[in-house]
């Protein structure tokens, strides 16, 4: 709950038609289907071996990375959420703060999104994307999602269309290969930037 005035200020940046504070509140303390995440900066040392982390998911070792570093060191960077229902993980927002853009934040949350879709035995992973928001369109490509469809005159702002995309066998044994790989480039990729998530 403390996290979302600083997740609010994102969203005020990120998108033209911001959720209010009350539905994250609502999200946060009430949704039970709800799961949400937060990057932060941090400056903790990483505790463990390369050997013993390549046992473990992305989410659980920013957690631990998380360990050493101090409230006055943590700010929230970006930020996830997802519902869950039946065996299909919903997307249902996905920031970064523009300051720390392109820096491989937007993946992490993705990644930890995925990875705890798995955990909850959901077998796809959907969400909404802009016609017009091609960056995320590509990110979205890259972890196995494809477009299914389209959403007319879906977003209340400009009444542009929306674009429907689902990964699906999450399970599988080719999409696990996939996801494994790329999970070491983006460790290989944060290993020198103070980040973390935590999860609500």
């Amino acid at each position: 709950m403390e996290d979302i005035p600083e997740v609010v200020d994102i969203e005020r940046v990120a998108f033209p038609s911001p959720w209010p504070p009350r539905a994250y509140r609502y999200e946060v303390s009430q949704n039970r289907l709800a799961h949400y995440f937060v990057a932060r900066r941090q400056f903790a040392e990483e505790p463990q071996s390369q050997e013993d982390q390549g046992q473990d998911s992305l989410l659980q070792r920013v957690q631990r990375w998380a360990q050493g570093a101090t409230a006055p060191e943590r700010s929230v960077v970006g930020y996830c959420g997802f519902w869950m229902a039946a065996d299909e993980a919903h997307i249902s927002t996905i920031a970064v703060d523009p300051r720390y853009r392109r820096q491989g934040i937007g993946q992490l949350l993705l990644m930890t999104a995925i990875e705890q879709a798995v955990e909850l035995r959901a077998s796809i992973v959907s969400l909404e994307v802009r016609v017009s928001n091609l960056t995320a369109q590509e990110m979205y490509h890259k972890y196995g999602f494809r477009a299914v469809g389209l959403r007319a005159r879906y977003y209340s702002d400009n009444r542009e269309d929306a674009v429907i995309m689902t990964a699906p066998h999450l399970a599988s044994a080719p999409y696990q290969r996939m996801l494994r790989k790329l999970r070491e480039e983006l460790v290989q990729r944060l290993s020198s930037n103070t980040l973390v998530t935590s999860q609500t």
